[in-house]
């Protein structure tokens, strides 16, 4: 007879665990959503509204389908049209640079810091004169921690240009002090179930501090038009269902909790990595990321194929952000673009590997993952 052992399964996310913890309050909310019949936009999506300005410590919040359409919407706001050009980075989730394409404009991308992956500042400065008609930025608040923005600003300040804080997962997130998505001109937020603020389908929010702005976002989201079937601008449709922002304004409550939760998480990790002769580089925020809220917790490591690999069938659930930087996708041949342009993004992509870090995640689990890495490299 052969026994059998069964390997512990810790996944990358457990959304499950997240919700057996609110799972009465959230049916209660959408009984009575469905109780209502009143599914799109609303009284729910207004409340939303006006929780997550707060809570962003911003004027105004605007609610719509998915981060993606936030993005898109911000910069069909700020009148961004063909020909444009607008600065981004290459390290990141393709809808930043994808909504820019979806304008018509063109991404000029600038490599990253090795140590925070947001955009490299000095590098953003060489770029911003070498490209006259860049006409907008999209700095990436990546992982939940904010980029550099006070030089940032000052860039664009100078050049009199936009910032749009591309905020998808970071709500809640500081720099100095301030909250991510209230220093550029707008902030844009993803509500997919994955972010530290998850619906239970796709959702997004946009916020700015700028009240016109605001107007022409909310008439942007339906067709362009601030009164039914009256069209000032040519918008889209890019509506909150009431059913979200329903479970969003039930999970909001938590939400702190949670970041605090993966806060302690990512520092034990750290506290376990630091003890391990291991060629491994665990994430540490900047001094000026004075509230980082961990949507993921990334090392960089030698063989890290490999090393996900042997992670997987120890049960340890990881992942790859991102495996190809947006200058190398298939789409984005046109720009020119080739293997070297953007070494820190490209060794990233080579090298990162996202482990688990949720706020349900027991400590005994990170020694653990720890130690299956520490046995890893010593193999």
């Amino acid at each position: 007879m052969v026994s059998s052992v069964s390997v512990r399964q810790i996944p990358l996310l457990d959304l499950q665990a997240q919700h057996k913890h609110i799972r009465e309050e959230v049916l209660a909310e959408i009984v009575r959503v469905v109780d209502s019949q009143k599914f799109i936009l609303g009284e729910d999506v207004k409340k939303l509204e006006g929780e997550i300005a707060s809570y962003c410590q911003a004027k105004y919040a605007i609610g719509c389908a998915s981060g993606s359409d936030a993005l898109i919407l911000a910069l069909m706001a700020l009148d961004i049209r063909p020909g444009d050009e607008v600065l981004t980075t290459p390290y990141t989730f393709f809808a930043t640079a994808g909504a820019i394409s979806r304008v018509g404009a063109t991404p000029v991308f600038v490599d990253v810091d090795e140590d925070t992956f947001n955009l490299d500042v000095e590098l953003t400065r060489k770029t911003l004169a070498a490209h006259p008609k860049v006409r907008a930025m999209i700095p990436v608040h990546l992982f939940g921690g904010c980029a550099d923005m006070d030089p940032i600003l000052e860039m664009a300040a100078e050049r009199g240009i936009p910032v749009i804080e591309d905020a998808a997962q970071s709500i809640g997130s500081e720099y100095k002090g301030r909250r991510a998505g209230t220093m550029g001109q707008i902030g844009t937020f993803s509500f997919f179930p994955s972010k530290n603020l998850g619906c239970y389908g796709d959702g997004g929010i946009i916020t700015t501090e700028d009240s016109a702005l605001a107007e022409r976002l909310a008439a942007l989201r339906v067709h362009g038009g601030k009164k039914k079937y009256y069209h000032e601008w040519i918008g889209m449709n890019s509506r909150l269902d009431a059913l979200q922002a329903a479970v969003l304004r039930v999970k909001l409550r938590y939400l702190d909790g949670w970041s605090e939760g993966r806060q302690k998480n990512a520092e034990v990790y750290r506290t376990h990595l630091a003890k391990m002769v291991v060629p491994v580089k665990a994430l540490q925020p900047a001094a000026y990321q004075t509230r980082h809220i961990y949507n993921q917790f990334v090392i960089q490591g030698e063989r890290r194929d490999a090393l996900q690999a042997h992670l997987k069938g120890q049960g340890i659930g990881t992942e790859v952000y991102y495996p190809i930087p947006l200058h190398l996708q298939p789409c984005y041949a046109f720009l020119g673009h080739k293997k070297g342009d953007f070494p820190v993004s490209e060794r990233l992509a080579e090298q990162s590997l996202a482990l688990p870090v949720h706020s349900e995640l027991p400590a005994e689990d990170i020694e653990y993952v720890c130690e299956t890495i520490r046995a890893f490299y010593a193999s």
